[in-house]
């Protein structure tokens, strides 16, 4: 077994919130040494961002569940980089390093002399990652960028939700998550580019950029037909009957994605006049008659309880599936079986709550040794390691 892909690899995280932290800590869990520079006294934002927190051994407050869902395997640095001290500091460590990511406003780390321009004349192979709202360039460059703005600006929130109702967001910040994934592609293509010319390069990540990348087969439904997709709810626009139906005691989820499923599921419910009905012969029909397949499987399903339909489904090789909340999720034996929850010890013994990367690399398996820092818990360990490498620059000049 070798070890994790990206050991030796060292990372200084200026950033905070979401976006740049998840690339950090996805880095992180591939093997590289990644520094969070944090201001003193407060740290990242969402150290604050509870209820719930964490609580230490001895009831010690380790920050917010928030904090620890994007942070682990750092080691914090508390500096202020608005002090010509705390500036020097992480020039010093960037000198000897591989990457940066920061998500300050455009142009926001240059008073500091911690923009790309200056940096890279320390070091030339320096991967700089600019995490942003809107990019480094266009009329939006100089605006903040929030998760929820940028899902309703790039057209997420216009197909989310039910028909004429209110829009809605994700559940979860998906355009800091996306972006963060993103940029650990790019810094990795990067890191790779840098290795075989000597040369870094500065990436321009922006959240208004990958909401609207991502939004996949809507973009192009869009393109393609020249008629912007709407709300739908849970249907789907392209494939019929694939969205959520009732049952005698609760919801289930129907994706039924061919002919072949749909026969067998009309097999299942005993429907002949379905599987035999013009108007339902194929997908593109299904899709123009949905609102009547609809009611006509509402009305066969009624009496079928979610655990008999889902047997039979699955014996059928029907799509179909529980609409679980995350408690019965982590519950649920797929997800015990792939191990995604963990916990890691934090240095007195209290064990922190942690999901996986959903990342399998059975050669060079990813890292999990070491939980979410206290707020500059490593400042003392990361400046000793400086002077250490300032003396031996010395002893090797002299």
């Amino acid at each position: 077994m070798s070890d994790a892909p990206l050991k030796g690899v060292r990372v200084i995280e200026l950033a905070r919130i979401l976006a740049g932290p998840w690339a950090g800590q996805l880095l992180a869990d591939l093997g590289a040494d990644v520094i969070k520079i944090e201001k003193p006294g407060s740290g990242d934002d969402t150290r604050q961002w509870g209820p719930p927190f964490v609580s230490g051994a001895n009831g010690e407050n380790l920050s917010a569940a928030y904090y620890h869902s994007t942070n682990r395997g750092k080691r914090s640095v508390a500096v202020d980089i608005a002090t010509p001290e705390g500036a020097e500091t992480v020039r010093r460590l960037v000198a000897d390093a591989d990457i940066l990511i920061e998500n300050f406003k455009v142009g926001g780390l240059a008073k500091y002399g911690l923009d790309y321009a200056s940096l890279r004349k320390l070091n030339p192979r320096l991967v700089y990652c600019s995490i942003t709202g809107f990019g480094q360039t266009g009329p939006y460059a100089s605006r903040a960028g929030y998760d929820f703005i940028i899902q309703a600006m790039a057209g997420m929130m216009s197909i989310t939700g039910e028909k004429d109702r209110e829009p809605q967001k994700a559940g979860v910040a998906i355009s800091d998550i996306f972006t963060g994934l993103y940029a650990v592609i790019a810094i990795q293509a990067a890191l790779r580019h840098a290795e075989q010319t000597g040369a870094g390069q500065h990436i321009d990540m922006a959240l208004m950029d990958t909401q609207a990348g991502i939004l996949g087969n809507q973009n192009l439904n869009y393109l393609v037909s020249g008629i912007a997709p709407i709300q739908m709810g849970n249907a789907h626009m392209n494939i019929a009957p694939y969205e959520v139906f009732p049952l005698a005691d609760g919801h289930v989820i129907l994706a039924v994605g061919n002919d072949g499923q749909f026969q067998r599921l009309c097999a299942l419910l005993d429907a002949e006049n379905l599987a035999s009905d013009p108007d339902f012969a194929t997908n593109p029909l299904r899709v123009k008659s949905r609102e009547r397949l609809r009611a006509e499987l509402i009305d066969r399903l009624a009496n079928w309880t979610k655990a008999a339909f889902l047997a039979a489904c699955e014996a059928h090789a029907v799509p179909a599936g529980p609409i679980n909340t995350i408690a019965e999720m982590f519950d649920d034996p797929q997800i015990k079986a792939r191990g995604l929850q963990m916990q890691i010890a934090d240095r007195d013994g209290t064990a922190i709550p942690a999901v996986r990367a959903p990342i399998l690399l059975p050669a060079s398996p990813l890292v999990y040794d070491r939980p979410s820092p206290r707020l500059g818990e490593h400042t003392e360990e990361v400046l000793a390691e400086l002077g250490a490498k300032a003396g031996k620059e010395l002893d090797e000049d002299q």
